[in-house]
């Protein structure tokens, strides 16, 4: 009985101070709108501990779990997590059947505490490449989820930044071919809205695990302006304490999106200044 009175003590107390260092970071500067994840080093985490590689995307679902928790709390609207991309189709066909299985036990598990905790799920990529199983379950979860408010959750799922903005071409040529809209129309704003991100705000931070200075391809278009962070943690080691430890950074950023440094604090445009 001692144990298990402890155990909850203990676990009581990691909740106070988690929520205490989320109300400290509320107030030391401006929590991001959006953030992105590319979820990175899976595989290596596996190989150091001689272990299969799916071990490792297993392990890594946990690290969203509880990022995905942490977010929500802090009053994050829009997180990406980068799940699968268009390359990732070329690993071996054993590891893509696998992760395709986890992927659709992953829906089924946490769909239901998504929807409780009033989260609502998207996806964006060439989701027809995806198997029809995977389909299914997805189009459940977002079905189930369509009218949560407090955050969404868009996963990448067969998805790629070129493909995006080779799709986004193809429908605008489409629509001017069409008669709907005229090339003298095309500009910046019309073409975010043909994009699979359309109605979401550009990402303001980028995080980066397993210490790989790359973009792989992901949110090419929308990432112009966003702060990257570089984590050399692993992912299926990445908890909400390296979530925080990125917020810190971004709050201690100037946002000047081409402008000086004067222009941005007469505009008052920059909140992490």
């Amino acid at each position: 009985m001692s144990d298990a009175v402890s155990s909850s003590q203990v676990g009581s107390s990691k909740s106070s101070q988690d929520r205490k260092i989320q109300e400290e970071l509320k107030k030391s500067g401006e929590i991001p709108t959006h953030i992105a994840i590319i979820m990175d080093g899976n595989g290596r985490w596996a190989k150091r501990r001689g272990l299969p590689r799916v071990a490792g995307h297993r392990e890594g679902v946990k690290s969203v779990r509880d990022v995905v928790e942490a977010c929500a709390q802090l009053g994050v609207k829009y997180l990406t997590l980068f799940a699968f991309s268009t390359e990732n189709w070329r690993r071996p066909r054993q590891e893509v059947d696998t992760l395709m299985k986890l992927l659709i036990r992953t829906l089924r598990t946490e769909t239901e505490n998504l929807h409780k905790n009033d989260i609502k799920l998207m996806a964006i990529g060439d989701i027809e490449s995806l198997p029809v199983e995977v389909q299914k379950e997805l189009k459940e979860a977002i079905e189930k989820t369509k009218n949560n408010k407090r955050m969404i959750l868009n996963l990448a799922l067969s998805y790629s930044g070129r493909w995006e903005i080779i799709e986004a071409v193809r429908d605008i040529a489409r629509d001017v071919k069409d008669g709907k809209i005229k090339v003298e129309d095309i500009n910046d704003k019309l073409f975010s809205r043909y994009l699979r991100t359309a109605g979401i705000p550009d990402p303001d931070l980028l995080i980066r695990t397993s210490g790989e200075y790359r973009i792989s391809n992901f949110l090419l278009w929308q990432i112009a302006y966003t702060e990257l962070y570089i984590c050399d943690c692993l992912w299926p080691d990445f908890r909400r304490k390296h979530l925080y430890e990125a917020i810190r950074d971004y709050q201690k950023r100037e946002r000047r999106f081409g402008m000086t440094s004067e222009q941005i604090k007469k505009k008052g445009l920059n909140g992490n200044a």
